[in-house]
């Protein structure tokens, strides 16, 4: 049986200076009814991103639709690109959401907000883990970004379903400069993020640098990371360390351009970026 399939490049550069396959690519099944567990995880090892997603019925009317996230190795809760790339996916192939403008998900974390607009964007889900690391923990993290404690400024939980912890460093250099020693994360998934020179903002379209690294994904690097971002911003926005709106560069390590939008809206944190159709036909799983 065939099923609808779409490639979604999500949270590319959005310039004219930058190409088009910029971002992070997602792979989206659009009906994964009747597929077994096994066969969703064999058809993600075998696309081989960092995530495929599965469009299933939602079991809730609040829902338009119910996704299953999926990496090479494994099922996850949440995560924020496939969650755009499902989303224009979905609204690409005619879905219309029962509310105006947006677009509500159902996946491991509960219900997500995706609001259409200029660019695709999702308020961010609540923490399921936050607050300072334990001292075994840092030890961690310090030898898998090969740092000693006085080149952190600060280091906490922001695991909203995809397991982050999250980094702050004093600069943007000193992320893209990281050269992490792989063999010791085990499962940490850290993200870390430093603020670029004010005089580069402009030029570079980007406050901040960001780099995520997952090796438990079965990929060192992720290119650009939604959920993260999504932590990134609830914990440092709401410690008065970044303005309430900001956008984000990833990938720049891994030669992309990921351009990752935030905005504080009230009690909402939006995480938004670019979403392009790539890849579109259908595939049998």
């Amino acid at each position: 049986m065939l099923r609808a399939f779409t490639q979604v490049d999500v949270f590319g550069g959005e310039s004219a200076g930058f190409g088009r396959l910029t971002g992070n690519p997602v792979a989206v099944v659009h009906d994964a009814t009747g597929l077994a567990d096994a066969q969703l995880a064999g058809f993600a090892a075998w696309t081989n991103l960092s995530e495929t997603t599965y469009v299933l019925p939602p079991t809730t009317p609040e829902a338009d639709y119910r996704v299953r996230i999926f990496t090479p190795r494994t099922e996850i809760a949440f995560a924020g690109h496939p969650t755009l790339g499902t989303a224009h996916a979905w609204l690409q192939a005619g879905g219309v959401p029962a509310c105006k403008g947006i677009v509500v998900q159902e996946c491991g974390v509960g219900l997500v907000r995706v609001r259409c607009g200029e660019r695709l964007a999702f308020a961010a889900p609540p923490l399921i883990r936050s607050g300072p690391l334990d001292s075994a923990t840092y030890a961690r993290v310090l030898r898998a970004l090969r740092l000693s404690a006085d080149q952190i400024l600060d280091a906490a939980w922001v695991d909203n379903g995809a397991g982050f912890l999250g980094v702050q460093l004093a600069d943007a250099a000193s992320v893209l400069g990281l050269e992490p020693d792989f063999a010791a994360f085990g499962d940490l998934e850290i993200g870390v993020l430093g603020p670029h020179p004010i005089e580069d903002r402009t030029r570079l379209g980007a406050d901040v640098e960001v780099r995520a690294f997952v090796p438990s994904f079965s990929i060192p690097e992720d290119p650009v990371t939604g959920s993260l971002n999504a932590g990134l911003a609830q914990w440092l926005i709401g410690s008065g360390v970044l303005p309430p709106s900001y956008v984000a560069a990833q990938g720049t390590a891994l030669g992309r351009a990921g351009r990752v939008h935030v905005e504080q809206d009230g009690a909402d944190i939006w995480v938004g970026g670019a979403t392009r159709t790539v890849i579109s036909g259908a595939v049998a799983i």
